[in-house]
């Protein structure tokens, strides 16, 4: 009887494992295009109310490069999904 459960389990789980990858990796994707999203205003709101001071300069590359790291994590997320379903 273990060796049925054995064989059940090798067989199922390899196929299971790679949709979860793949959609693991969509929603982190996601979350990180969500988060790029959120901080495009606070980026814009900085630019606008720019003072041509070091620390208006400051909250602008800090707003800027978060919400470009956050989506190019989304990318490489997304990408990664996709190398995933094609393999």
């Amino acid at each position: 009887m273990p060796s049925i459960g054995k064989k059940f389990i090798q067989h199922v789980v390899p196929g299971v494992i790679k949709p979860v990858r793949i959609l693991w990796n969509e929603f982190i994707a996601f979350l990180f295009f969500a988060l790029a999203a959120l901080a495009i205003p606070s980026a814009y709101r900085h630019i606008k109310n720019f003072e041509g001071d070091p620390q208006s300069f400051f909250r602008i590359l800090l707003s800027c490069g978060f919400a470009l790291i956050m989506f190019v994590f989304g990318v490489f997320s997304y990408i990664h999904a996709r190398k995933i379903s094609r393999s």
